[in-house]
C-alpha cells in the first residue's frame, strides 16, 4: 500500500506516530520559513508541514506543488498549535520528512472546493473533478447507504435479488424505448428495458415469491429536474399477496431507510384516494406538508350574475392564513402567476376577511356581505385571512389550483425540506381515455388488475373501472408506484382488447407472459420506488442529477465524453443502417 492512513482519520490518539498518507494537493500556504499543505482524499484533509530550518531543500520542493498534484507523504504526527474544531483532523497536523509526486496535475478549470466558481455545464465536463468536491462525494455518500439499507431490509424480508436482461423487446404501451440494433439479425432490434415488469411477474410464475432488483432503467422521454434517460429503480415483486400486504411491506421499508439514513421515525402513512386527491389537491402526488385544501364553492357562488362563475364547471379555492395583509402588488403577481401558460387560468378571485371582520374583494360589485359570509364559512376562514379562487373546467381548474397552491407554500416557506409526510393514493382509475387516439390507455400499464369488484363494468362503463393499484408520495414527490397484476390469461387477454390491441397484436407483443399464466401463475403484485428520486428527497433537494456519479445534462448529453454521437459507416454497413440526411 502505498499509505498506512487515510487523510481523514487522524486524531489526537495518534501524536508521535510515523504515517504514510496519499492523496491530492488541496492548497498550500508559504509563512516565511514554514509551508503549510491541505492533503485530500476521499476521507477527509489532513495538514502537512514543511520547516525550512529542518529541512530546506524539501521544503522548497513542497513550495513548487501545484493544485490538485497526487502525492504521497511520510511524517510524524504532531498536535496542532491552532487546531481547527470543524475538521475531524483539526487536532493534529504531519511534520513531514519526505514525500513523492505520484503525478502532476493542470492547473483545474474550476476550483475544488465546496463553493465552488464552475458553472453546471463546466462541471459536468470535468465531471470526474466534480466528483471530487465534498457535496458531491456526499451526495453519492447519501446514495451508497440508501443502496446498503434497502438491501439489508428486503434480505431481511427474504426478497431474493435477481438480475432481469437489460435487452429486451420493444412494447408499444408507456414511454419511448430506446431501442439497439442487432448486428446478428439485420433489421430487427433490442429495447432497453423502461423496466424489468413482465420478467419480474415471469419470476413470480417460476416460484420465486419475493424478488427484488436495484435495477437500470431507460426512457426516451423529455428531461427535467426529477428524470434522466437512464435511472434506477427499487423493483420489487411478491406472490400470494393482497394490495395490504404489499402496502405494509414498503411502508416498513421507507421507514427503515428513514431511521437508519436520516434518523428521523416516521409514524403514520395516511391513505387517500385518487378521486380525493384530486378533488382536495387537483394532484395524484399531494404535498400534504400543510393544509389549504380545495373548498368547492358552486353552491354558494353561483347563480349570482358574475358570468365568469356561471359559466363554470367548477368554482373553487383555498384558504391562505394570516395573508389577508397581501398588498395590490402581491395580488397582482399572483394573478400573473396563474395566468402563465403553463399554469391556465384565465384570472384569481381573491377575498380579503380583514381584521376588524369585514371583507374586501375583486368580485364586490357582484358579491355582498352576506355572500361573502358564507364563502369564509365554507372556507373556516378567519380574520386575517386570505382567499384564493378559480373557476373554469373541473381538470384545468384543479390542476391550475394546484400550482398556486403550491407556490402559496413556497412563498410561506411550508415545504421544509427537513419535514416527511408520506402518504399512499390508492384506487386509480384503470383506464384513461386519449382524445388524440381516441381509445383507452392504460393508467399504469396493462398488467395492472382491475378492482374485483369493478371488473363487471370492463363492458359497460370501462372509464368507470378502478385499479388495483397505489402510488408511494412523499412530499409531494411521486416516490413509487405498483398494483396487484393480471395473473388470469383471459383477464389478461380483456384488458389487452380494452386497450386497442387486435389478438394477434396481443399475442405477438405479449404472447409470451399469457402463455406463462397458462402454467400456474400465483395471484402477485410489485412496486417499484424510484431510488434516484428517493435519495434526492433525503438529500433535499429536487434534482435528481445531484445524486447520479455521471448524470446526463438537461438536452440529454453526457457533455464529458460527448456522448450521443455518431458511428461510422462500417459499424451501420455491419448492422444494415443507414443514416437518411
Amino acid at each position: 500500500m502505498l499509505r498506512s492512513n487515510t487523510c481523514g482519520e487522524l486524531n489526537i490518539n495518534n501524536v508521535g506516530q510515523e504515517v504514510t498518507l496519499a492523496g491530492w494537493v488541496q492548497k498550500s500556504r508559504d509563512l516565511g520559513g514554514m509551508t503549510f499543505i491541505d492533503m485530500r482524499d476521499r476521507y477527509g484533509i489532513t495538514q502537512l508541514v514543511f520547516n525550512m530550518e529542518t529541512d530546506s531543500s524539501l521544503c522548497e520542493k513542497a513550495r513548487k506543488l501545484g493544485r490538485e498534484f497526487v502525492i504521497t507523504v511520510t511524517g510524524k504526527v504532531a498536535e496542532r498549535s491552532n487546531k481547527n474544531p470543524k475538521m475531524p483532523t483539526g487536532e493534529i497536523e504531519i511534520i513531514a520528512e519526505d514525500f513523492e509526486i505520484l503525478n502532476e496535475s493542470k492547473t483545474p478549470p474550476f476550483t475544488i472546493e465546496d463553493n465552488t466558481d464552475g458553472g453546471d455545464e463546466l462541471r459536468m465536463k470535468y465531471r470526474y473533478l466534480d466528483l471530487r468536491r465534498n457535496p458531491v462525494k456526499q451526495n453519492l455518500a447519501l446514495r451508497h447507504k440508501v443502496s446498503i439499507e434497502t438491501r439489508k431490509y428486503l434480505d431481511s424480508k427474504q426478497f431474493f435479488e435477481i438480475e432481469t436482461p437489460f435487452l429486451i423487446k420493444s412494447t408499444p404501451e408507456g414511454a419511448r424505448d430506446f431501442v439497439v440494433p442487432s448486428r446478428m439479425h439485420a433489421g430487427q432490434f433490442y429495447a432497453l428495458p423502461q423496466s424489468p415488469q413482465t420478467f419480474k411477474q415471469l419470476l413470480m410464475v417460476a416460484g420465486y415469491d419475493r424478488y427484488f432488483q436495484l435495477v437500470r432503467c431507460f426512457r426516451d422521454e423529455d428531461l427535467r429536474a426529477d428524470r434522466q434517460p437512464e435511472f434506477t429503480q427499487i423493483d420489487c415483486e411478491m406472490s400470494f399477496v393482497i394490495q395490504e400486504d404489499i402496502l405494509n411491506t414498503f411502508e416498513s421499508l421507507a421507514k427503515h431507510l428513514f431511521k437508519t439514513v436520516k434518523g428521523i421515525e416516521i409514524d403514520e402513512f395516511p391513505r387517500i384516494s385518487y378521486d380525493d386527491a384530486m378533488k382536495y389537491y387537483g394532484s395524484d402526488k399531494p404535498d400534504i406538508r400543510f393544509g389549504m385544501k380545495f373548498i368547492e364553492l358552486n353552491d354558494v357562488a353561483q347563480n349570482k350574475g358574475f358570468k365568469v362563475f356561471d359559466d363554470a364547471e367548477l368554482v373553487v379555492g383555498i384558504n391562505a392564513e394570516d395573508c389577508g395583509n397581501y398588498s395590490r402588488k402581491q395580488l397582482d403577481k399572483l394573478t400573473d402567476f396563474v395566468r402563465k401558460p403553463q399554469i391556465g387560468a384565465k384570472g384569481l378571485v381573491y377575498v380579503k376577511y380583514n381584521e376588524d371582520g369585514t371583507f374586501k374583494s375583486s368580485v364586490d360589485k357582484f358579491f355582498d356581505l352576506d355572500a361573502l359570509k358564507s364563502w369564509a364559512e365554507k372556507f373556516d376562514s378567519k380574520p386575517g385571512d386570505l382567499m384564493l379562487i378559480l373557476a373554469g373546467d373541473t381538470d384545468k381548474t384543479r390542476k391550475a389550483l394546484n400550482e398556486l397552491r403550491l407556490e402559496m407554500g413556497n412563498r410561506l416557506e411550508l415545504r421544509n425540506t427537513d419535514v416527511f409526510k408520506p402518504l399512499w393514493v390508492v384506487d386509480f382509475p384503470l383506464l384513461e381515455w386519449n382524445e388524440e387516439s381516441q381509445r383507452y390507455h392504460a393508467m399504469h400499464h396493462p398488467f395492472t388488475s382491475p378492482k374485483a369488484e369493478d371488473i363487471e363494468l370492463i363492458n359497460a362503463d370501462p372509464g368507470a373501472v378502478r385499479a388495483n393499484a397505489y402510488d408511494m408520495v412523499i412530499n409531494g414527490v411521486e416516490i413509487g408506484g405498483g398494483s396487484i397484476r393480471i395473473h388470469n390469461k383471459e383477464l389478461q387477454k380483456r384488458m389487452f382488447k380494452l386497450l386497442g390491441f387486435t389478438d394477434e397484436e396481443a399475442q405477438s407483443q405479449f404472447g409470451f407472459l399469457m402463455n406463462a399464466f397458462e402454467y400456474g401463475a400465483p395471484p402477485h403484485g410489485g412496486i417499484a420506488l424510484g431510488f434516484d428520486r428517493l435519495v434526492a428527497l433525503f438529500g433535499g433537494s429536487d434534482s435528481i442529477r445531484d445524486y447520479i456519479a455521471f448524470p446526463k445534462n438537461n438536452a440529454g448529453r453526457d457533455v464529458m465524453i460527448d456522448s450521443p454521437s455518431g458511428i461510422s459507416d462500417e459499424q451501420l454497413d455491419e448492422l444494415g443502417l443507414k443514416i437518411v440526411k
